[in-house]
C-alpha cells in the first residue's frame, strides 16, 4: 500500500537570497544603517528604550514593544575593530571595519582605515554614508580632542 504525501507549501518557498517582495512574500525592511540629512536613521523602543539602527522594523526586538522613530548624531566610540584582508563586494582588501556604539544610540559596522591606521577601542569617530550606502568614518571626533 503506498500513501501519498502532500508537498509541504514550505519546500516551494524561493530561496532565502530572495526573500521579501522581490519574492512574492512580504517587504523586508532595510538592514543597512542610513545617514539621511546629517543623522543616522534609527528608531527607539517606547517600553525599553532600546535603540536600533533600523527605523523600518514593527516592534522592538527585545521586548517587542512598539518603536518610534528617531535620528542619532552619527559620532561615537569604536568598541572593536579589524582589519579585513580578502576583497568583499566592491571592497578591496585590505580594508577596515569598526563596530562602532553610537552616542545614546545603537552599536553599527563603520568602515575605518586598515591597519596600520586602525582605530583603537575606545576611539572616538565621526562617520557618514559614502554614494554605495555603507557608513564610513570621516574623522576622529573633534569634540573630543583626538
Amino acid at each position: 500500500m503506498t500513501t501519498t504525501v502532500k508537498k509541504s507549501e514550505l519546500t516551494d518557498r524561493p530561496n532565502k537570497r530572495r526573500a521579501g517582495a522581490a519574492a512574492g512574500g512580504l517587504p523586508v525592511a532595510e538592514s543597512r544603517p542610513r545617514v539621511v540629512d546629517g543623522l543616522l536613521r534609527g528608531a527607539r523602543c517606547i517600553r525599553c528604550q532600546l535603540a536600533v539602527s533600523q527605523p523600518d522594523i514593527p516592534w522592538c526586538p527585545a521586548c517587542f514593544g512598539a518603536i518610534e522613530p528617531c535620528g542619532f548624531r552619527p559620532v561615537g566610540t569604536v568598541w572593536a575593530a579589524t582589519t579585513i584582508r580578502i576583497p568583499v563586494g566592491r571592497w578591496s582588501a585590505p580594508f577596515g571595519l569598526a563596530y562602532v556604539d553610537v552616542d545614546d544610540g545603537p552599536r553599527v559596522l563603520v568602515h575605518v582605515p586598515p591597519a596600520p591606521n586602525l582605530p583603537a577601542a575606545k576611539t572616538r569617530i565621526t562617520f557618514t554614508m559614502d554614494d554605495g550606502g555603507d557608513l564610513v568614518a570621516t574623522e576622529p571626533d573633534s569634540e573630543s580632542g583626538e
